[in-house]
């Protein structure tokens, strides 16, 4: 009935208290930095990782007759107390530094010890000897054995850096899914009735309680013995079944009804102007002060709503104040508003300007008084003046489009009041865009033809012009009640300046797996001279060291040097793939006005080339798009059913270059260019060819090897993106 309390201090003490009263101390031997600590009830023992990479096992009741920590000694000095040495009781050297410790019995009369280290998953019997262990291919951060399922099995929950949890069972990965953070502690608890809620903690304190769902149903329906089908006998059981289902869906409020789905709102209303005082944290931007924008955000309930959360989300490089809301319960017609702004965080251009609020709640019935869960959500854009502002128009660019228009050009202080100044009148026919990153866009009106051009030494930076002045022109039309409005593009695809911008992310990822090489190199050298140096440091003799210290100090530099290089890196791949999608948008959008597309063909061009929110190094843009591209190329742009034939791997992996995605991609839009339309229906030829996308093998197309001229005029691609038209001589 008493509660026995061990601490461990910072100098190897372990202090023993019964209730609060002290009992004892006790000096742990050969002691340098305490490790994680565990009680073993069974043998009743403290199991610690020294800072010799051993796990340590020391018995209470050597502890008690030990010499008294009050009573520290020399070793020699001890060796004539009258007190007792104290004794470890089973040692096992691991190899590496520990992260936690866990000391678990599941089936009677047998418990296991668990060790977590940097590299490796220990279980050891609970006298040292190993049951098994894993050596791990990531760097953990924490774990937890669960439960038993099997009989002479552990199931174990392993978090990583990565944001990945594992589920092991013993050695065997069973689940891995993914996590919004690094969690530093996960437990397996039960809330009432749902049991193996997974709750994990960040280290910025974010709390998250997660559910895996239950386990697949593995029941096949047996077979039936063949039998003659009496009709009117299934016309009677299918009524009386249909009597059963009508009269269950009356009764039950199992779910709330359909029309009910509107209860909760909620509504994001963007501020006009700019914020007076930037409310932007930590932001990148070198141009001065990166400007800031209010949203305000109305969650507005017709019913009692539970738990509603609000969550706001934006394209990075934008970031909000603060991303996370947390209500009470609403009560019917109750509402709540939030206020929040918006500012540009990294040094570089988003590609899309659009944001999203979702909110989450239950509500409660009769049959389920814990609440069904709900979702509602709004999005919200946010303008063009938050990531740029007026400037002097430049009459040289390096890249330059045209956009057909059949309808009169509209001044530019009609359609760009927040732009243009009024005094200059209707004669404003340019306009100058610079973003805060520091590159410049002009916007050019014809005086005499309806076209409108785009200029930029950037190409990703035409994006987001051009797409402002199609939506404006859009929106003045309409407002005019014009329904026969449209915007066209006749030029050429700048497919050469995008493969440029494609080979130039590809590149990072390239260095990025190079920094991942030589940093594993390092660090495997930075460990070896490390036990060298610990041999050198125990041996009773001394030996010179032979410069293993100055050999240790100078991989510890070149560890770090390589980690800030990888850093520096990766915020290059962000800011190089930020620009490709720009890019992407770019291209999908000219092809659209080129080919004009259906809404239904433009979503399908944005799933090919916009597949990824992030990009990673296990999975990225170039492999999955490839994929994309070339079940297309082999389903509704095939031209012969040997392309059809032809089957794709079900795996995607990082190219060796980029060479088979461009070819791909010049030939997709010359099938487009050829009278090829997107559709994802299938005929049966088709059907029978059509695999899940993965890697894939080059396409081999006539038109684009051999490139043999038939007679009359014919459209294509040439080397550089541009459309060329060649006649054949007579």
């Amino acid at each position: 009935g008493r509660d026995l309390i061990c601490i461990q201090s910072m100098d190897g003490m372990l202090m023993l208290f019964e209730q609060e009263s002290y009992a004892f101390g006790r000096f742990l031997p050969g002691f340098l930095l305490p490790g994680p600590l565990a009680y073993s009830s069974r043998t009743d023992s403290f199991i610690t990782v020294s800072s010799c990479q051993q796990v340590e096992s020391y018995k209470y009741q050597v502890l008690a007759f030990a010499t008294d920590a009050d009573e520290r000694q020399d070793t020699e000095q001890q060796k004539l107390s009258s007190g007792k040495r104290l004794a470890v009781d089973w040692v096992l050297n691991i190899g590496e530094q520990a992260l936690d410790i866990c000391v678990v019995s599941f089936n009677q009369g047998v418990s296991s010890v668990f060790v977590l280290g940097e590299r490796n998953f220990f279980c050891l019997k609970d006298n040292g000897q190993i049951r098994f262990m894993k050596k791990l291919d990531y760097s953990p951060s924490c774990f937890i054995p669960y439960c038993s399922v099997q009989e002479g099995t552990i199931n174990t929950l392993i978090a990583n850096h990565s944001k990945m949890l594992n589920v092991y069972q013993d050695v065997t990965l069973k689940w891995a899914t993914q996590l919004p953070c690094i969690p530093v502690s996960v437990k397996v608890a039960n809330f009432q009735d749902l049991k193996g809620v997974i709750v994990t903690l960040s280290d910025d304190g974010h709390l998250q309680c997660s559910y895996l769902g239950t386990d697949p149903s593995l029941f096949q329906a047996p077979k039936v013995d063949s039998r003659e089908i009496n009709y009117e006998e299934m016309n009677a059981e299918m009524k009386e079944l249909q009597k059963i289902i009508r009269e269950a869906t009356k009764t039950q409020d199992v779910l709330p009804e359909s029309e009910k789905q509107g209860d909760v709102t909620v509504t994001a209303e963007v501020s006009p102007d700019l914020d007076e005082e930037s409310q932007a944290i930590d932001s990148e931007v070198k141009a001065g002060t990166a400007p800031s924008i209010t949203v305000k955000i109305t969650i507005q309930s017709r019913v009692t709503a539970q738990k509603p959360s609000l969550a706001v989300c934006v394209q990075a490089p934008l970031s909000v104040t603060c991303d996370q809301f947390v209500f009470g319960d609403l009560e019917p017609d109750s509402s709540e508003t939030v206020v929040l702004s918006v500012f540009l965080k990294e040094n570089c251009s988003p590609s899309d300007l659009e944001g999203t609020c979702m909110v989450s709640y239950t509500i409660p019935t009769e049959l389920n008084p814990e609440g069904i869960p709900r979702v509602a959500q709004c999005n919200f854009s946010l303008p063009l003046k938050l990531i740029c502002f007026p400037a002097q128009p430049s009459k040289a660019a390096n890249h330059k489009l045209t956009i057909d228009t059949n309808k009169p050009p509209i001044s530019f202080v009609t359609i760009f009041p927040d732009f243009v100044d009024p005094s200059e009148g209707d004669q404003a026919n340019a306009l100058g865009f610079e973003f805060l990153t520091g590159s410049k866009t002009t916007l050019l009106a014809s005086k005499t033809s309806q076209r409108y051009r785009i200029q930029s030494d950037q190409l990703e930076d035409l994006w987001l012009v051009t797409k402002e002045l199609i939506q404006r022109l859009e929106v003045h039309f309409k407002k005019q009640n014009c329904k026969d409005f449209a915007c066209t593009f006749s030029g050429s695809i700048p497919l050469q300046e995008y493969f440029e911008l494609i080979d130039q992310h590809f590149e990072l990822r390239l260095n990025a797996e190079k920094f991942q090489e030589l940093l594993s190199e390092r660090a495997v050298q930075f460990r070896a001279i490390e036990r060298r140096l610990l041999t050198r440091f125990k041996d009773k003799t001394p030996a010179p060291l032979q410069h293993l210290d100055t050999l240790l100090e100078g991989t510890f530099r070149e560890v770090i040097a390589l980690a800030d290089a990888a850093e520096e890196n990766q915020a290059n791949m962000f800011q190089a793939f930020a620009k490709l999608k720009s890019a992407t948008h770019l291209v999908i959008m000219l092809i659209s006005l080129w080919q004009k597309l259906s809404t239904d063909q433009v979503a399908i061009l944005e799933a090919t080339f916009l597949p990824l929110a992030e990009d990673t190094q296990e999975l990225g843009w170039e492999e999955t798009v490839d994929a994309a591209v070339s079940y297309l190329l082999r389903t509704c742009l095939s031209k012969s059913s040997k392309e059809q034939a032809l089957t794709l791997s079900s795996q995607l992996s990082m190219p060796k270059d980029t060479s088979r995605l461009k070819k791909n991609i010049t030939l997709f839009c010359d099938r487009l260019a050829k009278g090829g339309r997107l559709s994802l229906s299938t005929d049966s030829a088709t059907q029978q060819a059509a695999v899940m996308p993965g890697g894939c093998a080059t396409i081999p197309e006539s038109d684009l090897e051999e490139r043999t001229i038939i007679p009359g005029s014919t459209e294509m691609f040439s080397s550089n993106g541009q459309i060329t038209k060649q006649k054949s001589k007579p």
